[in-house]
């Protein structure tokens, strides 16, 4: 198999290498729009579809539960697609997860009951939590290794600016009624026509289905003697951190509803400064995908995963330990989004670690089946929030101490092997 040139620029990328990461940048740029339209909007909609004021504890209750409907449906689109990337290649499985999310993100503006917005958001998960797999192994087999810190930190950087993008359509739409705001997610549908058309399959890829002498490895090759230890790590590792992650996702934006300043605004305002709050938080993320990004290439990509996961924790414990007012709170969300650029980390750290036929099936399934874990978190926090505690502040403290164990299992992640042979797997 050909290797790619050494390069130093972006000058000195092939054509093809320039139009993958193009195509993978979108793909996860859209992923972000779709994937958190929702979060702006859960509260009203869900208590319009459920005629109860947006105050009603159930309403919170219901938004949880479709929140984790949506992280099971991207545990399993990011298994389910992780398979069918190593089976049918990686540009044919990008445009299918993107045609996914696109179709019923926009089906989700037809929902009359509660339960028709849980089945669109699972449904819409599927192509989301699968874009991310396919997307992430498609830059890792087409650019430059020495890159991938930096190549980490800029596709991470596109779900930041599809996030940005859906603030910027809640601000648009504040004065709307929430359904409309789910039409922004037909768009990606449009990009499909250009990867199908422009993105072949990765040498890498074509190599090794082509070299094949035997069927390629299933779902249970994850557990088998050569990667079932490196399997079980980064099951862990992503289970519990997504669980704080998503905790703090889903959940901060009832917190910033519930200050008392904001308590005191009409529901346009109170949309607006939710709406504020994420993009503070996305800011932040984009320039802490580039601060995880140097210090991978500095200590490696596990220390610096360790150390990102430990700073996340402490950002979570200042924000949270005391009571704040609106204009802390968005100081310490920009702070904690810079710590989320330990997620940008993932992307290109987790698929080199599985064989190349069993690489968006191994990141797929371990980095998605952590979601499966954090949506018993999201409503297990929500619940503890309006029950036993009363306090989302409080709900959130305690899931930002999940950071803390997240960093030392971390510590126990493989580092992958160097040059040619990292297509077998990692080592210890």
């Amino acid at each position: 198999m050909s290797q790619p040139a050494p390069v130093t620029r972006l000058r000195d990328l092939t054509p093809h290498q320039k139009r993958s990461g193009l195509a993978a940048w979108l793909g996860w740029l859209f992923d972000g729009l779709d994937m958190h339209l929702y979060t702006l909007v859960a509260t009203p909609f869900v208590a319009l579809l459920m005629h109860l004021p947006q105050t009603d504890p159930s309403v919170g209750q219901h938004g949880a539960i479709i929140n984790a409907g949506f992280l099971v449906g991207w545990a399993l689109g990011g298994a389910f697609f992780g398979r069918v990337g190593d089976l049918l290649g990686r540009s044919r499985t990008l445009v299918l997860t993107i045609l996914a999310y696109a179709l019923f993100t926009g089906l989700s503006f037809f929902a009359q009951e509660w339960w028709h917005l849980l089945i669109f958001r699972f449904l819409a998960a599927l192509g989301i939590g699968g874009e991310w797999a396919v997307g992430a192994s498609l830059l890792s087999e087409t650019w430059p290794k020495s890159w991938r810190p930096w190549i980490a930190a800029t596709l991470q950087s596109a779900v930041n600016c599809g996030v940005l993008l859906a603030c910027g359509a809640g601000l648009l739409l504040s004065n709307s009624e929430p359904r409309w705001i789910f039409l922004v997610g037909i768009f990606p549908a449009l990009i499909t026509l250009w990867i199908r058309k422009a993105v072949p399959e990765t040498e890498e890829w074509e190599h090794a289905r082509t070299n094949a002498t035997e069927k390629p490895p299933g779902l249970g090759a994850l557990f088998g003697p050569a990667v079932r230890s490196t399997t079980w790590r980064v099951l862990t590792i992503c289970a519990i951190s997504l669980t704080a992650h998503w905790a703090f996702m889903f959940w901060q934006q009832a917190h910033i509803r519930k200050l008392p300043e904001v308590l005191a605004m009409t529901d346009a305002e109170r949309n607006h400064v939710a709406a504020v709050a994420l993009f503070w938080i996305m800011i932040g993320s984009i320039i802490g995908n580039f601060i995880a990004g140097a210090f991978a290439k500095l200590m490696g990509f596990r220390n610096a995963i360790v150390l990102m996961l430990a700073l996340y924790f402490g950002a979570m414990w200042m924000c949270f330990h005391t009571p704040r007012g609106y204009q802390d709170t968005l100081v310490w969300f920009g702070i904690i989004g810079a710590c989320q650029g330990v997620f940008g980390l993932f992307t290109m750290c987790l698929p080199p670690l599985f064989p190349t036929l069993l690489r968006t099936t191994g990141a797929g399934f371990c980095y998605n089946f952590g979601r499966i874990v954090a949506a018993g978190g999201t409503v297990y926090f929500g619940l503890t929030a309006a029950g036993k505690i009363g306090d989302v502040r409080e709900a959130l403290l305690y899931a930002g101490w999940l950071f803390a164990p997240a960093a030392v299992v971390a510590m126990l992640l493989p580092e992958e092997k160097a040059g040619p042979a990292e297509v077998e797997g990692p080592v210890d």
